[in-house]
């Protein structure tokens, strides 16, 4: 823990001169101390900035479709290489991406805390704190947010609230506590976080009293708790602050999209400055003849699984965000697309043709974040954009209150409920249902929010048995040169209940020595 508690007050220092955009700018510091900074709005807003973007990178980098599409099944990779033990179930302590994830928390968690500590203490110097507490706000609901992901990832964890202390500390060592009540601190945090924002932004993309409540709704469904669920999606859903925006394609393909009417919360990136600034998705998911001649990727490294493609009803508009065999934009152009790109499998004739012919593991890519080459005025350098990702949108918001209101029933016909989840299928172009089920609620949980990092977790808060069969009757397979498919077999690898956890990484356990023991509880 001590050396990412020196990473955290590292990134604090020199992110502040890094970014360069709206609330991400913080102001220069120059050699502050707690009496000189911190003394107006400005100030605490360009620090709290921070806490949107890049201590996020490590975990955005690849472990996010890594854990939360990959082994969610609505993703999948090909051959060996950073991806591939998430897709076979066979993750170990050493796993580079284990490690990411974990980094990356602490360091938004570490970071949150450090500057929520630091204006509390100005506070008492303060003749007007209003702007202090909206701060500690934001550091509240951010911290949240990253033990959040640590108690879904790895399950039980240590939490640190003062990480300055503790590297000072002759004894570095904090034990994992049980996940239920990092839980309970994370609802503390959101509650701290709800109380202290406003209901309206400040600026564009900052997290309000109602970005904290529908976060409280995702965390209390994840817990079992229906009722506090409900009742949290519903003050959403009441408040009138938020909609489905209106073209789901459109939500995740341009930076014109950004803070849009459905983003409750989003992390905020920038091209031009620091590379962990940007976002980079586009890098890993696109396809290779769109991207690879700027030198900006197309890896295609994580692809549509076939579950995902096969799960799509007939008229389904979020099916365009899968590229596909004809799937087209006029106004992506480049060297090798100078009329138009097109997604081409069958392409045919001139070696210049057939360089151009995609051919990945399902003969598709996800169209998600993949912004294009620029030419149509987006935002891109290299493989960088400034696409937000979207971490809560309103059509979660309306999917926990479906479900919530479902509870442990078998089905439900409760109108509210229909309501609230057709509202999701219309804008889909899909006829209304009158009768929900838990698995229906699952499967358009998939498909709303496919390659957004999120599906693993709601097979994982299934548990064991549940989260078996539906892994277990997924197809992971690919199709071969020739279009036949070659099927995977699941089974063997994903075969008890320790594996819907991550490992603690071996690095942290060699300095932390507690991390290899029961876990402890937290409150006493």
């Amino acid at each position: 823990m001590k050396r990412y508690t020196l990473l955290i007050l590292f990134f604090v220092g020199i992110c502040a001169v890094s970014c360069k955009k709206d609330f991400l700018n913080r102001p220069d510091i120059n050699n502050p101390t707690l009496d000189t900074y911190y003394t107006n709005a400005a100030q605490v807003n360009g620090a709290t900035g921070l806490l949107y973007g890049y201590a996020w990178f490590p975990f955005m980098d690849r472990a996010y479709l890594s854990i939360g599409d990959i082994m969610g099944g609505t993703g999948i990779t090909q051959g060996p290489g950073d991806y591939a033990p998430y897709m076979n179930f066979t993750v170990s302590q050493t796993d580079a991406q284990v490690l990411n994830a974990w980094k990356a928390f602490y360091k938004v968690a570490g970071s949150a805390t450090i500057l929520m500590n630091a204006f509390e203490a100005k506070k008492a110097s303060a003749s007007n704190p209003a702007y202090l507490n909206q701060g500690i706000a934001e550091a509240h609901f951010i911290r949240a947010v990253a033990y959040f992901y640590l108690a879904r990832i790895f399950r039980d964890v240590p939490i640190v609230t003062d990480p300055v202390a503790l590297a000072s500390s002759s004894d570095i060592r904090v034990p994992r506590y049980i996940q239920s009540d990092v839980l309970k601190f994370v609802i503390q945090e959101l509650k701290a976080a709800e109380s202290g924002l406003g209901e309206t932004a400040y600026q564009p993309g900052r997290v309000t009293t109602y970005s904290a409540k529908g976060m409280m709704a995702k965390v209390y469904l994840y817990m079992g708790d229906y009722e506090n669920a409900k009742a949290k999606a519903q003050e959403v859903i009441n408040s009138g602050k938020y909609d489905l925006f209106s073209d789901y394609y459109q939500m995740f393909s341009t930076d014109k999209s950004n803070n849009n009417i459905e983003s409750l919360f989003a992390l905020q990136w920038i091209v031009g400055g620091d590379y962990q600034a940007a976002n980079h998705l586009q890098t890993n998911i696109g396809p290779a003849p769109l991207l690879a001649p700027i030198n900006a990727g197309g890896y295609s490294s994580v692809v549509p699984s076939i579950t995902l493609l096969q799960s799509f009803e007939p008229g389904d508009k979020r099916r365009q965000v899968i590229m596909e065999q004809g799937w087209t934009r006029s106004d992506w152009t480049n060297v090798n697309f100078p009329n138009g790109f097109k997604y081409d499998t069958l392409t045919t004739g001139s070696a210049t043709d057939q360089a151009l012919k995609i051919k990945n593991a399902t003969r598709t890519n996800s169209a998600k974040y993949v912004t294009g080459t620029g030419s149509n005025g987006d935002n891109v350098i290299g493989s960088s954009t400034d696409m937000n990702t979207y971490i809560l949108r309103y059509a979660d918001v309306l999917l926990i209150y479906a479900e919530a209101v479902l509870g442990n029933n078998s089905s439900t016909s409760d109108p509210s409920a229909l309501a609230a989840f057709n509202k999701v299928r219309a804008r889909a172009g899909l006829p209304a249902l009158n009768t929900l089920t838990k698995d229906i609620i699952l499967k358009e949980r998939m498909i709303e929010f496919n390659f957004e990092g999120d599906y693993w977790f709601d097979v994982q808060r299934q548990g064991f048995e549940k989260a078996k069969q539906i892994l277990w009757s997924q197809e992971r397979g690919t199709y071969d040169y020739n279009g036949k498919l070659q099927h995977v077999d699941v089974k063997l690898q994903f075969t008890n209940a320790s594996q819907l956890y991550l490992p603690i990484p071996a690095s942290e356990i060699t300095v932390n020595d507690l991390l290899a023991q029961p876990a402890v509880p937290y409150y006493k």
